[in-house]
């Protein structure tokens, strides 16, 4: 692809342009390729510069996703939590309080797992941040995304309570802890590659390898919770 037709922005307006060029590029390629296999120049290619000037827009690859990993969470955020302000909360004076909490428990982890399951490049995006993308840009874009995550998990928090108002938000917190870090890791395991995959699937021997995000999730958090719950909610 050429690049010679480039023109740096000269206003703000040019510039954040530039940038979100850049970032649905990074998007479309990330989504194709997984995050992993695609270089600062795949970007720079991909919207017709040079990567020399894609830097003035960005610090480093690593920041362009980071960048899209903070997009993600404000994304899922306010889908998964719809998702929560659509289930009832049960009624703590009824004699069946305990069953309703026991299946409002499921209906969470469901929630959430098939939310993010939903976001495969989310999920992408969950395993690669901590492992790389926070690694190799400034403690400024760190400290951004944090706080992005930080917003995020406090309005989650606030759904999740609602529904199962005897969980603590320490509870809550180490549930999004999970959720996210298990779908990430879990989706990295469930994209092996083609060949990988026919591998596993052509020898019964190797059957347990191949992975379904979301049930998986869904049992693991759903026992999670269901052990927050078991000594607070009376019998």
């Amino acid at each position: 692809m050429t690049t010679t037709g480039f023109q740096r922005a000269r206003s703000v307006e040019a510039k954040r342009q530039r940038e979100n060029a850049v970032l649905d590029a990074a998007r479309a390629l990330g989504g194709e390729r997984g995050i992993r296999q695609v270089t600062l120049t795949d970007i720079a290619e991909a919207v017709g510069m040079h990567k020399s000037a894609l830097l003035r827009y960005f610090e480093t690859r690593e920041q362009i996703f980071l960048r899209l990993t903070a997009d993600g969470w404000r994304e899922w955020s306010p889908a998964l939590r719809a998702s929560l302000d659509a289930l009832d909360a049960p009624d703590a004076r009824s004699s069946v309080a305990t069953a309703q909490a026991v299946a409002t428990a499921q209906a969470v982890a469901r929630a959430f797992a098939s939310s993010l399951a939903a976001r495969p490049m989310f999920c992408d995006l969950l395993a690669q941040a901590p492992l790389n993308l926070e690694r190799n840009v400034s403690l400024e874009s760190v400290r951004a995304f944090k706080l992005v995550t930080l917003e995020e998990v406090d309005l989650i928090v606030t759904s999740v309570r609602r529904l199962l108002p005897t969980m603590t938000e320490r509870d809550v917190v180490d549930i999004v802890a999970a959720a996210t870090s298990l779908s990430g890791a879990l989706f990295q395991m469930a994209t092996p590659g083609p060949e990988v995959e026919a591998l596993y699937r052509s020898d019964p021997r190797l059957a347990h390898a191949v992975v379904d995000v979301e049930p998986r999730v869904t049992r693991m958090l759903a026992g999670m919770i269901d052990g927050f719950l078991a000594g607070r909610i009376a019998p």
